[in-house]
């Protein structure tokens, strides 16, 4: 920035004089002090300084606005910052999940209700091939169920 124009935000935080190669210039305009300053108060303007000039220039402003969210999450919540904010986020969605659980099993146990009011579907018609399974006393029973769940596992 030049003499003629107003300071950026940060100069004039700072109570500088903005250079006309000022690394802050770009991120922080004269119009918006507040976003220096809340990024000064959480970080301080040398780390910010440092931290700009080890990035390239096409990573700075995307850098800037991730301080400034960093910073904006530390204002609320010192201890935290924004990773209180994405727990909480984090515990809103498995709560929600477990409610659709929840309701998804309600569904289900309301269709098989009316389901037993239906007869059964005939399940002859199938691609499982399924053995029939005599029901007597004898181990051959025995094998017949053993292999009729193969059956169904290999069909998985």
């Amino acid at each position: 920035m030049g003499v003629t124009s107003s300071p950026c935000a940060s100069c004039k935080l700072l109570r500088r004089r903005c250079a006309k190669d000022c690394i802050f210039a770009p991120y922080f305009p004269p119009h918006d002090p507040h976003k220096f300053a809340i990024v000064h108060k959480v970080f301080g303007a040398s780390n910010i300084n440092k931290m700009l000039q080890e990035l390239p220039i096409q990573q700075r402003a995307d850098a800037v606005n991730s301080l400034v969210y960093e910073a904006n999450a530390r204002i609320r919540d010192p201890v935290y910052g924004c990773v209180g904010a994405i727990s909480y986020l984090q515990n809103q969605i498995s709560q929600l999940e477990m409610q659709l659980a929840m309701t998804q099993a309600e569904i289900l146990c309301i269709q098989m209700q009316n389901n037993q009011d239906y007869p059964s579907p005939n399940y002859d018609n199938n691609n499982y091939n399924l053995p029939e399974i005599q029901i007597d006393n004898d181990n051959n029973n025995l094998q017949q169920y053993l292999s009729l769940l193969e059956i169904i596992n290999n069909s998985n």
